[in-house]
C-alpha cells in the first residue's frame, strides 16, 4: 500500500512539470505572435500620415521670357505613393502672353501621352508621333488628340512663377 501514494506523486510532479513547459510555449508563442502581429496589424489598417507639403513649386523668374516664345522648364515635384516619398522629374510648358499672363501645359500629348515639342517655323506644338499640332493656347489645331493641352494651375509671386496641379480642360471649366 506504501508504493500507491508514491506513484501517485511522481505522475503529479510529472504532469505539473509537462503542464509548466507546455504553458511556457504558449506565453512564448503568444508573445511572438503579437511582436509580429501588431505592426502588421498596423500596416494593413492604418493609412500612413503623409507630411502635408506645399503643391505649389517654383519654375522660375518670367521676366527674361520672351512673350509668345514657349519655354520648356524643369522641376522636381515629390510624389507620395503609399508609404515611399518619390522625387520626379518634371517638365512644364511656359507661355507668357503680352500682357504678362503666364500658361504652363503639361508635357504629354492627349492624345496617347507621348511627349511633343514647339516647332518655332509653325510657331504651334507638335506631337511628332501621331502628328497633332496644338496652338499657343493650347487647343487642338489637328490631328487625332481628343482635346486641349493639359494645363498646371499657376501662379505669380512677385516675378517667380509657381505651378500647382496639373488638369485637363475638361477640370478647369468647372
Amino acid at each position: 500500500m506504501d508504493d500507491v501514494p508514491s506513484i501517485q506523486t511522481q505522475e503529479t510532479e510529472s504532469t505539473t512539470r509537462r503542464n509548466f513547459h507546455i504553458g511556457a510555449i504558449y506565453a512564448l508563442m503568444g508573445a511572438i505572435s503579437t511582436a509580429l502581429g501588431i505592426p502588421a496589424i498596423i500596416y494593413l489598417l492604418f493609412p500612413p500620415k503623409a507630411k502635408k507639403v506645399s503643391e505649389w513649386i517654383e519654375l522660375g523668374d518670367i521676366t527674361r521670357m520672351t512673350p509668345n516664345s514657349p519655354v520648356e522648364m524643369t522641376f522636381r515635384r515629390n510624389r507620395v505613393d503609399g508609404w515611399k516619398v518619390i522625387s520626379e522629374k518634371s517638365t512644364a510648358w511656359v507661355v507668357k502672353s503680352a500682357d504678362n499672363q503666364v500658361t504652363a501645359f503639361g508635357p504629354q500629348c492627349t492624345h496617347l501621352g507621348c511627349a511633343y515639342h514647339f516647332e518655332e517655323g509653325k510657331n504651334q506644338f507638335l506631337c511628332p508621333c501621331h502628328t497633332s499640332l496644338f496652338g499657343l493656347d493650347g487647343k487642338v489645331l489637328a490631328g487625332p488628340a481628343p482635346r486641349p493641352l493639359d494645363r498646371y494651375e499657376t501662379k505669380l509671386n512677385g516675378t517667380k512663377l509657381l505651378v500647382g496641379k496639373l488638369k485637363s480642360a475638361s477640370e478647369q471649366k468647372s
